[in-house]
This record gives structure tokens, sequence and C-alpha cells, in this order.
């Protein structure tokens, strides 16, 4: 674990998977009416959750939480998107509505939205659903200096890991990752390039659909964030230097959810750039998190090989919002109930090969 996790108010180590329940659930797949095998990664999945609920079977997964965290970037003055940075508070309403793409997946999934204010440039009323946990209005330029200072990017993880303290209380029992915020690809790919040594030109996408002219020269701001970046062995200073109020609190947010032994799901790019902080921090907290989806983003193809997740779904989504994790978590469930209603060749007199 590196020595800065005691500083970000998770209190509870993480601890390692249950060893002998992801035995005992490898053991029982081999026994289910099935060749061995045959399920796929739905049988990892749920080897993985027996793990994280250290019982096998595994429990039902009934009240999963997207958070959304919303933020605003000083390197949007960089024009880097043609999107005006507006959108993130007005999308902060459309949630709020339940009329985005992630309102709707969720509903199907019968997951509850919440929206967490981590940053962004305009006033946002909070409510129940609707989360007020504002650093400041926007990140600075990650192009001129660093994004944030150490000690803003600290206190964004802490009030990460409170929004996954708040929900788990409330009674959730796996938590999603969402996100919004206007130019914020520019930032993970960044934070990308920087974890793992990648070329930016190789993790910067086209975001909300740039063209040519305007890829390029993002790449170039990544490349100018990078080189100006002093990328050291201290994750929370690459953090601050090169990501999103969103991005630490994801950090946060994930980090609470393993050490309180919960299934966390990644959503795409901005999630897996945070994951790669996680990972830098406390590498155990990986072994709780499911990989939603594979973001046609070219960044979180790089984050997931870094991460060693596999996505559970790739259909081209770069939508962010949270909703490749929720499309992905009936996947979840559907893995763990496999492994807790499937009859096994003794119980149904099934003969084996």
């Amino acid at each position: 674990m590196h020595p800065d996790v005691r500083h970000l108010g998770t209190r509870t180590p993480v601890r390692p998977l249950d060893e002998r329940a992801m035995t005992e659930a490898r053991q029982r797949q081999a026994q289910l009416t099935k060749p061995a095998g045959a399920l796929g990664v739905l049988e990892d999945a749920s080897v993985t959750l027996c793990g994280i609920q250290r019982t096998c079977p595994p429990r039902p997964l009934e009240r999963p939480a997207v958070a959304v965290f919303a933020a605003d970037h000083g390197v949007h003055a960089r024009g880097v998107t043609p999107w005006p940075q507006e959108v993130t508070a007005s999308m902060i309403e459309n949630f709020r509505a339940g009329g985005a793409a992630v309102n709707v997946l969720a509903r199907q999934a019968g997951a509850e939205v919440y929206v967490v204010d981590m940053g962004v440039a305009a006033d946002v009323e909070a409510d129940e659903h609707v989360l007020d946990r504002k650093i400041r209005r926007g990140t600075s330029d990650l192009a001129a200096g660093p994004a944030m200072s150490r000690d803003e990017a600290v206190a964004a993880i802490m009030l990460g890991t409170d929004v996954a303290q708040q929900l788990l209380a409330a009674g959730h029992d796996c938590l999603l990752t969402g996100d919004m915020g206007i130019a914020n690809t520019t930032a993970s790919a960044a934070l990308v390039a920087a974890f793992t040594g990648a070329e930016p030109a190789d993790v910067t996408g086209r975001g909300t659909g740039i063209d040519d002219p305007m890829h390029a020269h993002k790449i170039a701001i990544v490349q100018v964030a990078i080189e100006r970046s002093a990328v050291t062995d201290d994750p929370i200073e690459t953090l601050a230097s090169l990501g999103g109020f969103e991005h630490a609190g994801l950090v946060g947010f994930v980090l609470a959810g393993a050490a309180a032994g919960v299934p966390v799901v990644l959503d795409g790019l901005i999630a897996g750039s945070a994951a790669l902080v996680v990972q830098a921090i406390e590498p155990a907290a990986l072994g709780y998190c499911f990989a939603g989806h594979r973001s046609a983003e070219p960044g979180h193809r790089i984050a997931l090989q870094h991460l060693g997740l596999r996505p559970l779904v790739d259909l081209d989504l770069r939508l962010g919002e949270g909703t490749g994790a929720a499309l992905a978590f009936p996947i979840i469930e559907a893995a763990g109930a496999t492994l807790r209603e499937m009859a096994t060749f003794d119980s149904a007199g099934v003969a084996r090969k």
C-alpha cells in the first residue's frame, strides 16, 4: 500500500480476496451441469464475487448505485472540444430529471443514480440524489501548470470515500462509477500516458467526436502536459498535476468500496484512468473491481491492459456517465446467480462424460 493511503480517509485496509471462498467457487463450477469452462467469463466473475463477499455461493446484489462524479476542467480553454463548458451543469439537471442515457440504463439494471458535484463551474443545487462535494469551480489548465494542488487532490479523494460510505450506509451493495465533465477525456488521456508510459498519440481519442485538426491539437496539449508535469512515483502528485476533481473523487470511491468489501463496477476511460491511480496507491483494491466495458477511446484499452482487467462488454461505447457500468451490472449478477441456482450433475442426475 502506498504510504499516502493513510491520509485518504478509508481507515479500513483493503483485504485480499478470500482464497477459500474462491476455491469453493471453482470446485462448485466444476460440478455444475455444463462442460467445464462453458460459461466463460461468467465463471471467472462468479469466482471473483465469492472472493469479494468471502462466501460461496455469492449473495445476490440487490441495490446497486451509480455515482456520477462531475467536474469541469481548465484545459477546456485550450479548445480541445467543441462543446461548451456549460454542458456539464446542464447534464446534471438532465440526470436529476432522469432523462440521460445512464438513467435509462440504470433503471433497466435496477440501480439508483446519484450525481456528485466535485468541481462544476456553476452553482448546482443539492438534493437527495445530487450531492455537493465541490472543491472549486473547475481545475486549472493542466497544460500550463498543475490542475490542482496536492491538498485539493487529497481532499477530493477523501470526499469520494465519503460518498461511497454514504451509499453503503444507505444499503447499496454494489458501487458503479459514472462521470460527467466536458474536456475530461483530455485529462484522462494525460493520466493514462503518465501511469502507463504510453505515447500521448496512442492514448488520446476523439472524445465527443472531434475532427482531425482538433484531435491533433488535443494530442499536442496532452504532450505538453506530460512534458510539463514532473511524473514521479507519488501517484497523488501525478493525479494533482494532470487529473480532474472527478478523477480524484473516483479514486476515493473505488478505494472505499474495496475497503468495505463490496464489488465496484468501473465504467470507461475516466474510470479507467482513475483506477490507474488506485492501482498505484493500493493494488489490492483492483481485486474488487469489474471492468464494465471497453470504451472506443484508445486510452481505455491501454489502461485496461495495464490494470489487468477484462471488460465484460465491448460495444464501442464512448458516452461515459456510467452507461457501460450499468449495462454490465446484470451480467455480474447473472454470474453470481449461475453459481447459486444451477443444478450440479449429482443433484440433477445428469451423467458426466
